[in-house]
């Protein structure tokens, strides 16, 4: 059985998709980009203050879940420019301490040009 994950205290999905779902013990949540859950608008001006709000809003889907950053066993992680790699993974690692697996790849374009997305797996 599938359980939807959501919370208003974490952007609000802006396509057809859902924060989150549970399934078999796992939380699969969507990618989460800088948007401020409040105002519904993209926040930070460089990619330390993005990326602290991208694991803020994952943090709290992972509180809705019923589970904090420890329980991450996937992440996957998404840069508009890898030369943002090294300040991205001192955001990063602030949050995942656990180390879960990772995949970090750069892309031409992510939603409203924002320059980092991240997704989760974590486990209930």
């Amino acid at each position: 059985m599938l359980k939807k994950v959501a919370t208003d205290k974490a952007p609000a999905a802006i396509g057809p998709y859902s924060q989150g779902i549970i399934a078999n013990g796992f939380l699969f949540a969507s990618g989460q980009i800088p948007i401020n859950p409040a105002t519904g608008e993209i926040e930070g001006e460089d990619i330390t203050e993005q990326a602290e709000l991208v694991m803020k809003n994952i943090g709290e889907i992972l509180k809705e879940a019923g589970i904090t950053y420890e329980n991450v066993v996937k992440t996957t992680c998404f840069l508009a420019d890898m030369a943002d790699f090294g300040v991205f993974n001192a955001v990063y690692e602030k949050y995942f301490t656990g180390k879960p697996a990772r995949s970090c790849v750069a892309v031409k374009q992510l939603p409203k040009n924002v320059l980092c997305e991240v997704e989760v797996i974590g486990v209930i």
